[in-house]
């Protein structure tokens, strides 16, 4: 643990509550200043998820993003506020972030993610947070973290409606183990025609924020092989379990995809989560 960075009397002071806590500690304090994280999409998900990450006091926060900020994001994306409109969603949550923890290192990726960016960008990181809210992107994401052996956290919102999960190939299965390809774009409603409740990423971002984490702190049971399932409106959460599937065209006995120049680039489109079929429930 000698390699681990030390903790400064201000980091005492501002951890003060995680350093009581038995499963953080000195050590795991430690642990999230050394973590390098990144996070794709600077949005709805993306907002509570780099809150809660740079509050904790994870070292260095990588933030994916080539939007700027309009009226109708501040709605549910709480890291930009009136002032930020028309600038670079990258630069507010920078500046937002670096305010809310001085002592972090905040990493901007203005850029549009594809197979010739993204290997590059995932590679600095330890593990990869998805606040994206298109197929391309997510695909695209667990193809490189799968990979390159990173840890692959998955959100998403549709309305009233949510998913977590965490896609670890090598450790349990992929994205691709549960959803093999994306869908057409004309059965998958936009954004914009579908709508979401602004809290409803919080709620989603958040849990996505713990999962990463355990991950770091090697704490917990984390969502590897399960689906949590959100429904807002019900107020109830259900659980899938994800196979890892052995026919999978990424991560199984005979891939289609065994390296990253066998990445696919996606048409974009902006979409809601694909309805889950059951695959045993616990």
């Amino acid at each position: 643990m000698n390699d681990l960075p030390p903790l400064s009397d201000a980091d005492r002071s501002r951890y003060a509550r995680h350093l009581v806590l038995p499963e953080v500690g000195e050590i795991g304090q430690r642990r999230l200043k050394a973590a390098r994280v990144l996070v794709v999409g600077a949005g709805g998900l993306g907002s509570p998820v780099a809150l809660y990450l740079a509050a904790a006091g994870v070292g260095c926060l990588g933030v994916v993003d080539f939007d700027v900020v309009e009226a109708s994001n501040l709605q549910r994306q709480v890291l930009h506020g009136t002032a930020a409109l028309g600038r670079p969603k990258v630069d507010s949550a920078a500046e937002r972030l670096t305010d809310l923890n001085p002592a972090i290192e905040v990493r901007r990726h203005t850029v549009r993610l594809d197979r010739d960016t993204a290997p590059a960008i995932v590679a600095d990181y330890d593990l990869v947070v998805d606040g994206s809210d298109n197929f391309p992107t997510r695909y695209l994401l667990n193809d490189v973290c799968a990979l390159l052996r990173r840890p692959y956290i998955y959100g998403a919102i549709y309305r009233f409606e949510g998913q977590v999960s965490v896609f670890w190939a090598g450790r349990g299965p992929c994205y691709r183990c549960l959803f093999r390809e994306p869908p057409p774009p004309e059965l998958v409603p936009t954004c914009a025609e579908g709508g979401v409740l602004g809290v409803l990423p919080g709620i989603i971002g958040s849990w996505q924020a713990l999962e990463a984490l355990k991950l770091v702190l090697g704490v917990g049971e984390p969502l590897i092989g399960r689906l949590a399932i959100f429904d807002g409106l019900a107020g109830r959460w259900r659980e899938v379990r994800v196979p890892r599937a052995a026919d999978c065209p990424l991560c199984g006995t005979n891939p289609t995809i065994p390296a990253l120049t066998d990445l696919v680039d996606y048409e974009a489109f902006c979409g809601a989560p694909i309805p889950v079929a059951p695959v045993g429930s616990s």
